[in-house]
C-alpha cells in the first residue's frame, strides 16, 4: 500500500504533516542527538552488534544475527533498486546517498534490533531484564526513524515503509529461525 501510494505521487500531504511534527522545535542539541542515534542504524554499527554476538557463547545465535543483517541489506537494496524514489535534497541536514525509498535505517532498526528483541526473549534471563532491553530497543528503533525524517535524508513514507517491509521481513525470519532451532532440538 505504501508503495502505491509513493508511485502514485500520493504521499506528499502526509510527508510534510509528519515532517512538520518532527521538526517543529529544531534546535543544535536535536540535531546532535539525532545524528548520534542514526548512527546506530549504519552499517558499521550493525557489524559491530553482529560480532558481538557472534563472541557471544551462543554462536548459533550470532550466525543468525549476522545472516539476518546481511538479508536486510540485501532485501534494502533490492527495493530501492526497484522503486528509484529521489531523496528530499531540500531537506537535508546531514548527506544521504542512493534511492530514498525504503528507509534503509528504518528497515536496518526494525528487521536487525527487533530480531534481538526476539533473542532476548528466548534467552535464560529476568523477565525485567527482558522488558527493559526491550523497551529500550524499542525506543530506539522509533528514534532511529524520527531521525531520518528530522535529519532530512528521508520522507516519513520512506521511514513507514521501511518499518512495514522490514516487520513483514522480520515475520518470516523469525519463523525460519523457529523452525531451524525447534530443528535441531528435536534430533539432540
Amino acid at each position: 500500500m505504501a508503495a502505491y501510494l509513493v508511485l502514485e505521487g500520493k504521499t506528499d500531504s502526509f510527508d510534510n504533516f509528519i515532517y512538520g511534527i518532527v521538526t517543529f522545535n529544531k534546535s543544535d542539541f536535536l540535531t546532535g542527538f539525532y545524528k548520534f542515534i542514526t548512527y546506530f542504524a549504519s552499517e558499521v554499527m550493525i557489524i559491530l552488534v553482529s560480532l558481538f554476538f557472534l563472541l557471544l557463547k551462543r554462536k548459533k545465535y550470532g550466525m543468525f544475527v549476522f545472516l539476518n543483517a546481511v538479508n536486510i541489506f540485501v532485501l534494502n537494496v533490492c527495493l530501492k533498486l526497484i522503486f528509484m524514489r529521489e531523496r528530499p535534497t531540500d531537506l537535508m541536514i546531514i548527506t544521504g546517498s542512493g534511492y530514498s525509498f525504503p528507509s534503509g535505517h528504518a528497515m536496518a532498526a526494525l528487521g536487525f534490533y527487533g530480531f534481538i528483541i526476539y533473542l532476548i526473549w528466548s534467552m535464560n534471563l529476568e523477565k525485567r531484564a527482558k522488558v527493559g532491553f526491550s523497551v529500550l530497543l524499542g525506543l530506539l528503533i522509533l528514534m532511529i526513524g524520527v531521525s531520518r525524517i528530522y535529519l532530512g535524508v528521508h520522507y516519513a513514507s520512506d521511514v513507514l515503509a521501511g518499518y512495514l517491509a522490514s516487520g513483514a521481513y522480520l515475520i518470516l525470519y523469525i519463523t525460519l529461525v523457529k523452525r531451524i532451532l525447534k530443528k535441531e532440538t528435536l534430533d539432540d
